[in-house]
């Protein structure tokens, strides 16, 4: 669908890693631009306390890698339903809520969008995943519901939903010229959602679509599970993970999962966090690692591993084995990360998510040799044995790999030019 004048509302794709809005324009592509030249914009703030600045995107993981005082915040989104939505956590010497570090981030996101499109947005479609929680139904309904309350106090007076999945598909539909039944596999920063859809140019046309979606599914885990399993495989073993008390028994893990998680880092620099720390210390047999944990905590460091991490897991989807440099963090320290340790530490991961394609296909009864493409999507569907597992559910799928992070955005600019005009 295209509008013969610039669509009022606009597509909002709130991601754990990266955000996007698109907006129907003619003559314009379908994606806003949100940072310098970019269309995503990372989902991250970053409170600079030597200055008293706030930052985003690109230009909040710069301030924090340059070593400016403050606090960085990551994966907002995974917040979302959650006991820690209405916590707080300490910034300069501020108690701020997590609710308000989301409105702070989601109200620069349309300010950007509606600088970029020179015009205000005052109606939105916002993708939500299949599931923001699993297997809770009532924590989902919350999600949703606190999403909503976030986007209409930054100034959108209407706000609806789209599946994220839906959306990849409805923006992929419009380079259809025939009918075919689509596999959607949109791997993000925090889950990964499946949506199984009839397309074509004809379908495209129709204002209802409720009988071409044979069936949704999602699961809980994204590029940031994935982050998270090799950074408790590869790098935090070198601070102290599995290492021995003085009675032979392995050391609490609390808290290297907490620094390993990208939204709970922060919470690694709180009061209590820092005595789990001493506690362990004085615990451990092997104190030279604790050092290490010792120092980047000290240093607020947690984000700089992760990023490391994250680097890391992006090389070894092009080479078998990759050194993750961590000299900044310790004098001569590193190691050679390989795409065996990584299948190895993600085996679960990806288990379960192909477990959700396999009921997804079983409760929609298609027989899956009939899918004709699978499409995959979001910064996650780059990881190897994750990919190569999915395609060998659909074997006789074509593989269709659309835009890793603006093929939502867009797919919900033609929803909502189609809801709101």
């Amino acid at each position: 669908m295209q509008s013969v004048a610039p669509a009022r509302a606009c597509g909002v794709d709130f991601g754990t890693s990266n955000s996007t809005v698109g907006h129907l324009c003619p003559g314009r592509g379908d994606m806003l631009t949100l940072e310098k030249d970019h269309p995503s914009l990372p989902s991250a703030v970053f409170f600079n306390v030597d200055e008293n600045s706030t930052h985003f995107g690109r230009d909040a993981m710069a301030q924090y890698l340059e070593g400016y005082e403050g606090r960085l915040v990551r994966s907002l989104k995974s917040l979302l339903g959650s006991n820690l939505m209405d916590a707080y956590t300490e910034i300069g010497g501020r108690a701020l809520s997590f609710r308000h570090l989301l409105e702070t981030f989601i109200g620069e996101l349309k300010r950007r969008a509606e600088q970029s499109a020179g015009r205000s947005f005052d109606c939105a479609v916002l993708g939500r995943p299949v599931f923001f929680v699993d297997g809770k139904p009532e924590a989902d309904r919350l999600a949703e519901e606190t999403l909503a309350q976030i986007a209409r106090s930054v100034g959108f007076r209407e706000v609806s939903f789209q599946y994220e999945p839906i959306g990849a598909a409805l923006h992929y539909e419009r380079e259809l010229n025939r009918e075919e039944l689509v596999l959607v596999a949109d791997i993000g920063g925090g889950t990964a959602d499946f949506s199984l859809l009839r397309l074509s140019p004809e379908r495209a046309r129709q204002s209802e679509r409720k009988d071409d979606l044979l069936g949704n599914g999602g699961v809980h885990i994204g590029g940031t599970d994935f982050d998270r399993a090799l950074n408790l495989a590869s790098a935090m073993p070198l601070l102290g993970l599995g290492s021995k008390t003085q009675s032979g028994a392995e050391l609490p893990s609390r808290l290297f999962h907490q620094l390993a998680t990208w939204h709970t880092i922060p919470l690694a620099y709180s009061r209590a966090a820092w005595a789990d720390f001493q506690q362990i210390y004085r615990m451990s047999a092997e104190r030279e690692r604790l050092d290490r944990l010792s120092r980047l905590i000290d240093r607020q460091a947690g984000h700089w591993l992760a990023n490391r991490v994250e680097e890391t897991k992006i090389a070894l989807s092009s080479s078998d084995q990759t050194r993750m440099e961590l000299e900044e963090l310790w004098p001569g320290l590193d190691c050679v990360v390989s795409r065996e340790l990584f299948a190895q530490a993600s085996a679960e991961l990806v288990e379960s998510v192909g477990q959700t394609v396999t009921e997804l296909l079983a409760q929609a009864e298609i027989d899956r040799e009939t899918i004709d493409t699978l499409f995959f999507t979001g910064g996650g569907s780059g990881v190897p044995q994750l990919r190569a597992h999915i395609a060998a559910l659909v074997p006789t799928a074509r593989i269709y790999q659309g835009d890793l992070f603006g093929s939502i955005g867009a797919g919900l600019a033609v929803e909502a030019a189609r809801r709101y005009g």
